[in-house]
């Protein structure tokens, strides 16, 4: 078998089809690599790869149509029939030199990664399961070929033929939405031919065993049945022809059934073992968070999706299963709009749209509206609309915690001080606490409300009246639960300043500027603060948050008799404060301006009391524009903040599960380097290759 791999190894190479076939290959992966990756700046090559798999159905015909249509064609191949070696291992030596060359301009594109990784953050698990996925369709691809290359001695009828063949399975899913919207038996017989569904489900960021599996028995199939192609014409002069051919017929059909049996029982296995989430946000897996919940769950939860089951999202699909794999408690139910329209007004009087989820137990219920499931942003450039994150683990956790318990807990949030309201991804995660916000102002009440959990004081820029200030200090000394932002104002704040001195914790008059590199992003009051492991923080420990235009506090003092201080986020000794922002002429040090190193922000308990505060000197941290930027992790300290003032004994039932992002930030590449890097990519190392083939072919002519 090595012989013949050699062989055809070598004759691959001494034409001008191997060069031609790597850099076809190549130029065109380059090409869109140039475009995607490199001027794009998208850190995915899934993208560049699903964009050229239409090129096998040009380039897999020329590189098999001669692999054995040419020796039966020359009549040599009497001479591989009659060497002592089974005809397995002649198409297997075979197969396996032109998977060989596919391979060498795999290889190459497996570098690309890397070099994308040089510029910026690259999701390498995710970009190796799209290179797998791309290799194995490329080896279908080719045992396809090889077969079809089995059935004639023309080269022209091969390379047609397998054209044919692979079209047919690169455009199987459209053919099976032009025959039935809804599966059918016919459509699933076709679907067992859709070469490009595990490709799409390998660049999707899952390493998807069931696809894997798919493509290995599709490639093992058509190398036997190239078998039984081979064998059946070497003994097309016994005179047991008629029993072999029935034979053969039958070994076949066998062989067939077995393929489709095997990826029938690999479709059953529960996608927890199938299915390795690849992406950096986890975009397919349940988190630990969402584990425990569903484990503890000891009445049922009926989850019913407001969509016909065959047309219902793929995505929210995908999530409702493994929520039911992990628990038994949990019932879901498709309820078709079509045959029951009036089904959801069982639980709501709004109208909800399709794909919606209503999450039922006992006499509760909550409704998940569809747009809910899904976060958009709007691109200013386009003025279109783009789908950025997806939140359907988040919304149906929350769901099932908030109809699994009975009562809502309430936190205010401190109005009359021009504080920034809670929005966006804040408001989110309080509300996927299902916790009740509602909105205090001081000057309207004696007291803070009985029911009150905790409160909120977000970035005030006039002062609290001593009055208002008196009822904080009060409530904070009955065992309140307080998370405070500052904003830098050019207003007195003595009031608001006298409830964090309550503390000792001493607010600075100015702005943050911070002069180590490391610790700012494009501008020195853009802070990138030094992160303290605590409780709080556990999540975002070894990640940033951002905090743009911060104030600061004086270092931490030593821990009292009943009350402790926890650094949550700090600067480096580097770091000072500039305290007449409003004049200030450069972000250098000067005269006069303070130096650090800075409390940004603490954590306060007091055990006599059983107080709790957590301060923050900047109110842009808990912003959407300030958390876009380091990936939620401005909204998971904030979520855990909130968790942490509640109450440990109830946080079981506060977990929140963020947006999961679909795509990372995109990288910026000097365009000198994108030009650069794009001419020897697509043109210089293709055209190479195929001057090389040529020359070789040239002299081989010659000899």
């Amino acid at each position: 078998m090595r012989a013949i791999w050699k062989r055809e190894w070598n004759a691959c190479f001494q034409s001008v089809i191997g060069w031609l076939f790597l850099a076809a290959t190549l130029a065109f992966y380059f090409l869109y690599f140039y475009v995607y990756n490199l001027s794009y700046g998208y850190p995915y090559i899934s993208y560049s790869l699903n964009a050229i798999a239409f090129l096998f159905l040009v380039t897999i015909p020329v590189l098999t149509m001669r692999v054995l249509a040419e020796e039966r064609h020359a009549k040599t191949d009497q001479l591989l029939l009659t060497a002592p070696v089974s005809i397995g291992k002649i198409v297997l030596g075979k197969y396996l030199a032109l998977a060989s060359v596919f391979s060498a301009a795999m290889l190459v594109i497996c570098l690309s990664p890397l070099l994308l990784g040089r510029f910026g953050t690259v999701p390498y698990a995710e970009s190796y399961a799209a290179v797998l996925g791309f290799w194995l369709y490329g080896l279908a691809c080719i045992a396809i070929g090889v077969f079809v290359s089995s059935l004639t001695e023309s080269q022209v009828i091969a390379a047609v033929l397998t054209f044919v063949f692979l079209f047919l399975g690169y455009m199987m899913s459209g053919i099976t939405q032009i025959l039935s919207s809804s599966e059918n038996l016919l459509t699933r017989i076709l679907s067992c031919y859709d070469l490009t569904a595990g490709l799409d489900r390998l660049t999707n960021g899952q390493l998807d065993l069931t696809a894997v599996v798919y493509y290995i028995s599709i490639t093992a199939l058509f190398l036997f049945l190239t078998v039984q192609s081979i064998q059946k014409r070497r003994w097309s002069v016994s005179i047991r022809k008629p029993g072999l051919g029935i034979f053969n017929a039958g070994f076949s059909a066998a062989a067939v059934a077995a393929v489709v049996i095997l990826n029938l029982v690999a479709d059953t296995l529960p996608t927890t073992l199938t299915n390795l989430d690849c992406t950096a946000s986890k975009l397919y897996s349940i988190t630990d968070d969402t584990k425990k919940i569903l484990a503890s769950l000891n009445e049922k939860v009926d989850l019913y999706v407001i969509a016909n089951e065959d047309n219902s999202d793929e995505q929210l699909k995908s999530t409702l299963v493994k929520y039911e794999e992990l628990s038994s408690d949990i019932q879901v139910t498709y309820v078709d709009p079509a045959v029951s329209p009036n089904f959801y007004q069982n639980y709501t009087t709004e109208q909800i749209s399709a794909n919606s989820v209503i999450a039922v137990c006992g006499e509760r219920s909550k409704v998940i509206d569809y747009s809910d499931l899904y976060e958009t942003s709007v691109d200013y450039q386009t003025y279109s609309q783009q789908t950025t994150g997806y939140d359907g683990e988040g919304q149906l956790t929350s769901a099932i915690q908030y109809v699994t318990n009975q009562e809502m807990q309430a936190i205010y949030e401190i109005t009359g001080h021009d504080e920034l309201p809670v929005s966006g991804r804040f408001l989110e995660a309080i509300e996927k606490m299902n916790l009740q916000l509602q909105q205090l102002n001081l000057l309207e009440t004696d007291t803070i409300p009985q029911d009150c959990e905790a409160v909120i004081i977000h970035g005030p820029q006039s002062d609290f009246s001593k009055d208002d200030a008196d009822k904080m200090i009060q409530y904070l000394a009955d065992g309140g639960k307080v998370l405070i932002t500052t904003q830098y104002t050019t207003e007195p704040m003595t009031n608001f300043k006298r409830i964090l001195e309550e503390y000792d914790l001493q607010l600075q008059d100015g702005m943050v500027v911070e002069a180590n590199e490391a610790n700012y992003y494009q501008n020195p009051l853009f802070l990138l603060p030094d992160i303290s492991y605590d409780t709080v923080t556990a999540e975002i420990s070894d990640e940033y948050v951002f905090l743009p235009y911060a104030q600061g506090l004086l270092p931490t003092q030593e821990d009292q008799d009943t009350i402790s201080y926890t650094k949550l986020l700090g600067t480096s000794d580097q770091a000072f404060l500039k305290t007449d922002v409003r004049n200030m002429m450069s972000l250098e040090k000067e005269d006069g301006d303070e130096q650090g190193p800075f409390t940004l922000g603490i954590s306060v308990a007091d055990t006599a009391s059983q107080a709790q505060l957590f301060v923050y000197t900047s109110a842009n941290l808990f912003t959407d524009e300030a958390d876009q930027s380091v990936s939620g992790n401005n909204a998971a300290l904030f979520a855990a903040s909130i968790r942490s003032l509640v109450g440990e004994a109830d946080t079981g039932n506060l977990i929140v599960i963020p947006v999961k992002p679909y795509t990372l930030e995109s990288i910026t590449i000097a365009q000198g380097t994108i030009l650069l890097t794009g001419f020897f990519s697509v043109l210089f190392f293709p055209v190479l290759l195929v001057v090389c083939g040529i020359v070789i072919w040239l002299r081989r002519r010659k000899a």
